[in-house]
């Protein structure tokens, strides 16, 4: 219950709703540019929450299926940075987003609800 807490924390859900409608980085130097921003504290928030989450999964702390029914936006938050993951690790530290991708490649019809993310994200980024 204190995982959900946490998304309901009111900073929390201002990092959530401007990593969804503003973060739209199509290369690893439009990600490192965010660094330098106010912003980059809501980003680092989001998607450190996401990974902790998912690490819960991955080490069997919360049931796969039951993380599935009110995660979907981990999908949101991974479509993100998913096609720079590789760039991203040779600059961060080796291991950003691993229990995150290590979710969503188990998570049946991933890439069925991401293909819908990215096409609600290329409306809002135009």
């Amino acid at each position: 219950m204190r995982l959900y807490e946490l998304r309901r924390e009111e900073k929390m859900r201002e990092a959530r709703t401007w990593v969804i409608r503003s973060f739209h980085p199509q290369s690893v130097e439009d990600f490192l540019a965010t660094m330098k921003t106010d912003e980059y504290t809501y980003m680092r928030m989001v998607t450190s929450y996401w990974d902790m989450a998912a690490s819960f999964v991955v080490h069997g702390a919360i049931d796969p299926e039951m993380f599935r029914a009110v995660s979907g936006e981990m999908l949101a938050v991974y479509c993100k940075v998913e096609h720079m993951i590789d760039e991203l690790r040779e600059v961060q530290k080796p291991f950003p987003y691993r229990h995150i991708e290590q979710v969503v490649a188990d998570w049946p019809g991933a890439d069925q609800i991401m293909g819908r993310f990215r096409e609600y994200f290329k409306s809002l980024a135009e």
